[in-house]
């Protein structure tokens, strides 16, 4: 990802929070996993905004709600969190947001909690309604907690909390009525919904535990929850403690847990080719349109080749990792990624990572600023920093067009060799993270790591709405984020690849130098030429050339090499480089994809460029570089020093070019 972790406010941030100054505002509050998103969509109707609180990176969503009768008010869904008194960005976010100490307060609050698992989500409950706004409770998952035999007491939940509490349901759309009735008395003016006086927090008595900090707040939640169900609070079917025997245990749980990823992977490339054909054949469309309306010259290779080719190389990739991040919503909305935080956690702890880390290595594969970031929530300062050194080598998404264009290149007819190679990748930066952190315990961290403490939500179906609404939101920040960079780039590229011009008479004299006639060669052969030769003598081919030497042992050519050069700003930026350093020149007469053009590209020996060996060296060392500077200024602001990001970016180079080097010697020599 392209964005700063800190930033001044933009005018969009400004007018941002002066439309929730003038609006009618409820802030939506839950943990995660409890359908706050789904009631959220439901209300809504699926019409929202996404966008970042001002200066951070945490994200935001705000919609509008119909609440009937002529009246309807801004719903802001905050981050999900356990608590609104940690010292987490989206804790802290959260409460200033409700308080007002950030901007305008809000109305009112919206407090969700999960119905079949009261004792885990009251605890957020009482934290916001002591924050002084009016509040209001909704009990979601209503009715999975009758099919469970849960009876909750609706009327005692409100007497103790001292605020309305109603039964509702996102999926079924069961109490929304009732729900919407009292948001509209909600934002009448009225007195402040204060705590009920039975529900005044007591004296804090664990002094033993040492490892939750909130134990009061969980246990008066566990009491509550208890006085307010006439069955018992815990919503736990037989079937249910059978099925997670299977799926966390010792040798079963590791094995489902790979099956599960590499038929998610294989999906993605299954249910992608269309799309990606459909895009693949649009550009070529535009950008032959486009080149035939404006004159030729450099202007209409700027545009053709330059932008077009840039953004275009991204953009085609952009339906895999939707589609990904559908199929890792769907497995979090089941419940089965929490068992896998389970399986994870036995082999963490013996790598020196804590439990608490899962979170954040998780998050990391939609991008490392945020995950870092959420490193707070782990107090010990030395597994913080261990967590930190080695988050970048999850598998972010600007990585994933990376590990398509090579998987398609290995595999390009065989779909489930590219899930596996895709699913490899990813085990490769869990392994190489997993190995780092256990070198670190050895060495400059010293330690062991602390206990997870975790509550297991319960299966559900997941909603195919809250999904697709997570892939568009993933697959629109891949683009928003890294557009403006990706935009600059391959424009700055092509300026390269241009400048200075190739003098007619020195390329006429590297013909005559391979014994060669222009009036004797093909027309195409001949432009084809001309135009490698240009990149060559242009800025970026001298660059290419002057660092090749250092890839050369990597199988890199000098494109390759500029390539490599360029994505240290950022990742994904390596797709577009390459399409614009292939694309230019003359095109043929039947359009070709970049995945033709690198197939087909060869060296000035007529050798092919992208070899096996040289394909699996690209992605190894694409797996385990450090190539994000915003994710650098975050790291040396979580940490306090330039010195850990300094580190953690020569340990990272240093392991992926040695671990590219010794792939590609080994493949070449065996193929």
């Amino acid at each position: 990802m392209s964005v700063s972790p800190v930033a001044p406010c933009n005018s969009s941030e400004d007018a941002s929070a002066q439309q929730l100054c003038q609006a009618r505002v409820v802030a939506m509050v839950g943990n995660p996993n409890v359908g706050k998103t789904s009631l959220f969509n439901r209300l809504t109707n699926l019409l929202a905004k996404t966008s970042n609180f001002a200066g951070t990176t945490v994200d935001r969503r705000t919609g509008t709600a119909d609440l009937n009768e002529g009246q309807s008010c801004t719903l802001v869904d905050l981050p999900g969190l356990y608590s609104l008194t940690a010292s987490s960005p989206e804790e802290q976010i959260a409460r200033a947001f409700i308080t007002g100490e950030s901007e305008c307060p809000p109305e009112g609050v919206l407090v969700v909690v999960d119905a079949t698992n009261l004792q885990r989500s009251l605890a957020v409950a009482r934290e916001a309604i002591q924050c002084g706004r009016p509040t209001l409770v909704a009990v979601n998952m209503i009715e999975l907690a009758r099919k469970s035999g849960v009876d909750v007491d609706l009327d005692v939940l409100s007497q103790k909390l001292g605020c309305p509490v109603i039964g509702v349901s996102a999926r079924t759309g069961e109490g929304l009525d009732e729900l919407k009735s009292n948001l509209r008395q909600l934002l009448h003016p009225r007195k402040m919904v204060v705590l009920g006086a039975e529900a005044e927090p007591a004296e804090i008595e664990c002094g033993a535990c040492g490892v939750c900090p909130f134990a009061d707040g969980h246990r008066w939640a566990s009491t509550l929850a208890r006085e307010s169900t006439r069955t018992g609070y815990v919503a736990s079917e037989e079937w249910t403690d059978r099925v997670d025997q299977v799926t966390t245990h010792r040798f079963l749980g590791p094995v489902i847990f790979v099956a599960v990823m590499v038929a998610a992977f294989a999906s993605v490339f299954y249910l992608a080719q269309y799309p990606m054909e459909w895009l693949d054949a649009t550009f070529g469309l535009v950008t032959e349109k486009v080149g035939g309306w404006l004159p030729e010259g450099d202007l209409n290779s700027l545009i053709t080749d330059g932008i077009l080719a840039g953004i275009g190389g991204v953009v085609i990739f952009l339906p895999q990792i939707c589609i990904l991040f559908f199929m890792l919503a769907i497995l979090e909305d089941s419940g089965y990624l929490s068992r896998a935080v389970v399986v994870i956690d036995r082999w963490m702890r013996r790598v020196g990572l804590p439990g608490q880390a899962f979170v954040p290595l998780l998050a990391a594969h939609a991008c490392a600023i945020p995950a870092i970031m959420s490193t707070k929530v782990i107090a010990n300062r030395r597994d913080r920093l261990a967590a930190i050194m080695v988050i970048p080598l999850m598998t972010c998404s600007a990585r994933l067009p990376v590990y398509t264009m090579v998987a398609a290149l290995l595999f390009p007819s065989s779909p489930w060799s590219a899930a596996l190679l895709f699913a490899s990748a990813y085990a490769l930066g869990m392994v190489a993270a997993f190995f780092v952190a256990w070198l670190l315990k050895r060495s400059i961290l010293p330690g062991e790591a602390s206990p997870l403490i975790l509550d297991l939500p319960p299966y559900r179906t997941p909603s195919l709405s809250n999904a697709l609404r997570h892939a568009y939101e993933r697959g629109w920040g891949f683009l928003r984020d890294a557009g403006v960079v990706i935009l600059a780039i391959s424009i700055g590229i092509w300026v390269l690849s241009t400048y200075p011009k190739l003098p007619e008479e020195r390329f006429t004299e590297q013909l005559q130098t391979a014994g060669l006639n222009a009036e004797t060669l093909e027309e195409t052969d001949l432009e084809n030429r001309r135009a490698l030769a240009a990149q060559e003598y242009a800025v970026i081919g001298r660059m290419g050339k002057f660092v090749q030497p250092v890839f050369a042992p990597l199988g890199f050519d000098w494109k390759t090499s500029v390539g490599v050069m360029t994505s240290f700003a950022a990742r994904e930026v390596v797709v577009s480089t390459l399409s614009i350093l292939y694309g230019l020149g003359p095109e043929p007469e039947d359009e070709s994809s970049l995945h033709d053009r690198l197939m087909s590209a060869t060296d000035a020996e007529g050798n092919r460029v992208f070899t096996p060996a040289t394909c699996v060296s690209l992605l190894v060392f694409f797996v385990l570089a450090m190539q994000c500077l915003p994710t650098q200024a975050v790291t040396k602001k979580e940490t306090g020093s330039w010195g850990w990001a300094v580190f953690q970016f020569g340990y990272m180079t240093v392991l992926a070019y040695v671990a590219a080097l010794i792939a590609y010697q080994t493949i070449s020599r065996f193929t």
